[in-house]
């Protein structure tokens, strides 16, 4: 393995970080119980990731197995214990605990705990889940009831593929 080709050619740095104080409000609010901070999207890092800090609430949350083709998804659980699906096996994640998870890999995470949980969701490379997150949130705040066919449409629009 070798590094990339390089992405950056000037001769001098730039001053060109974005600091995120932890006590920022959340981006957004999916439900009553769900926070998210879009801590580095794909929009603001060149498509080379995004960093996503989820905050679930004590009720259960979480999607059910699905994959990705375009991008790899990782897990770090920052507190609490949120159950996570690797494909094969659930397992409880507590803080520390990390889940890799390749292109077309399954998999699924869940806040069954009954207090509330919190981690870090990251995409390779950065794909704008922004706008899945916003359609889930606004489905979630209208009540919208949606049909399997619906449902199967938002995901397909979203790179996410139920099993």
């Amino acid at each position: 393995m070798s590094y990339p080709e390089p992405r950056y050619l000037a001769e001098t740095g730039e001053h060109s970080g974005v600091f995120h104080p932890a006590n920022r409000p959340p981006d957004l609010k999916i439900g009553t119980g769900t926070q998210v901070h879009y801590l580095g999207t794909g929009g603001s890092t060149n498509g080379a990731f995004g960093l996503y800090r989820w905050e679930m609430g004590p009720a259960p949350s979480g999607p059910g197995a699905h994959f990705h083709r375009t991008m790899t998804e990782s897990f770090y659980v920052l507190s609490g214990t949120i159950r996570l699906f690797n494909g094969d096996q659930w397992a409880d994640g507590k803080p520390g605990d990390f889940l890799f998870v390749p292109e077309g890999g399954v998999h699924a995470f869940r806040n069954e705990s009954g207090e509330p949980a919190s981690m870090l969701i990251l995409f390779t490379p950065g794909a704008p889940r922004e706008a899945y997150f916003e359609e889930l949130a606004d489905i979630v705040a209208t009540g919208r009831q949606l049909t399997p066919e619906e449902w199967t449409d938002v995901y397909l629009r979203h790179d996410q593929y139920m099993v």
